[in-house]
């Protein structure tokens, strides 16, 4: 059995631009992922962080198939999901499933708590109606709601207890792979420190490999095992959680990293806001070659001409760079990162 359960090759999604209302013709497209590759191991978590817009969603999406990718390949348990169909992919749904960013729309307000997340059951026709009850109200208690609340509807609980309730029914069908969009985001912080613990505890009782997504990069540290950066559609580095906080290869990983804030008097002194000027290219036309050099603080000729590949530097991390952060540069920009209160109670699954 492999030690990866997901396998990116070369990913592409590319969103067409249309003109004109009874005959349309294509005059461009949004790249929004253009070229990703990467693998998640068996039971890790995963990062995957960077502005917004830079494809981040999009790759998960596609990762759970809900985007058909336009090209590249998406190996999910050892087989190729990258087109799957039918009952292909409806077998798919029970393997992998999704979090999403929003508690609020993500749930249908005309359907009681009991029958969201009992759809998964019916849908894949498991257990009949008095097991399936049991079963829902069980998995209530797990992510901590009352199973009492079987019969509410949406709009009757707080921001964070929908996210449990969209928790609950992504463990319906016990799957192996959890992706979770920016799951707290939209919630007050001492609810994200709730949910943040909720999923550490589920990914150790279920065995889950989970893929993480979010803005907030010391979350994201004593979150996840490894930690991707994304730019305009492309990632620029990656690397375990420790290392990518101990030395950063990549300009723009730097930059994200010196606007960490430290929660501690006089904690921003110990490090060096690297700000990057100018704004985001557009991805309906990216700058040639690399992607980042029009804001780079490092850029030569070179990376106006060539586009990097994501090889191994010096400490292991892997980044697409041509001129690649020395240790002094990286331990200039890298903040002393404390533990965090949602972070400080248990460690790393």
């Amino acid at each position: 059995m492999s030690q990866d359960l997901v396998e990116v090759r070369d990913l592409v999604k590319h969103f067409p631009i249309t003109r004109g209302i009874v005959f349309q013709r294509q005059v461009g497209a949004v790249q929004a992922v253009d070229g990703v590759s990467l693998s998640v191991r068996r039971g890790e978590s995963l990062g995957l962080v960077g502005e917004t817009g830079c494809g981040k969603s999009t790759t998960a999406r596609l990762i759970a198939r809900l985007l058909e990718p336009t090209s590249g390949t998406i190996a999910f348990d050892g087989h190729d999901i990258s087109h799957l169909k039918g009952a292909g992919l409806k077998g798919l749904r029970r393997e992998v499933q999704m979090i999403f960013q929003d508690p609020y729309s993500s749930l249908n307000p005309r359907k009681t708590v009991g029958s969201i997340v009992g759809e998964p059951f019916a849908i894949h026709g498991l257990l009949p109606g008095a097991e399936r009850k049991r079963a829902v109200q069980d998995l209530m208690e797990q992510v901590g709601l009352n199973p009492e609340h079987y019969n509410r509807f949406p709009h009757e609980f707080s921001g964070g207890q929908r996210q449990r309730i969209g928790v609950a029914r992504a463990l319906a069908l016990r799957p192996k792979l959890i992706i979770a969009d920016e799951p707290v985001s939209a919630l007050d912080v001492s609810i994200q420190a709730q949910i943040l613990n909720l999923l550490r505890n589920l990914q150790r009782d279920f065995d889950l490999t989970l893929v993480f997504i979010a803005h907030d990069l010391s979350v994201v540290r004593h979150m996840c095992d490894r930690i991707a950066v994304m730019y305009l559609g492309r990632i620029v580095e990656l690397a375990d959680a420790d290392a990518l906080f101990a030395h950063a290869r990549h300009p723009y990983t730097g930059a994200l990293l010196s606007a960490v804030p430290v929660p501690e008097p006089g904690g921003a002194g110990r490090s060096r806001r690297q700000i990057l000027h100018g704004d985001v290219p557009s991805p309906t036309d990216p700058p040639p070659a690399c992607r980042f050099h029009t804001r780079c603080p490092k850029c030569q000729p070179l990376c106006t001409q060539e586009t990097p590949e994501l090889a191994r530097k010096e400490g292991g991390n892997l980044a697409a760079c041509h001129f690649p952060l020395t240790d002094a540069e990286a331990s200039g920009q890298t903040p002393d990162v404390p533990e965090t209160p949602q972070t400080a109670k248990q460690g790393r699954p």
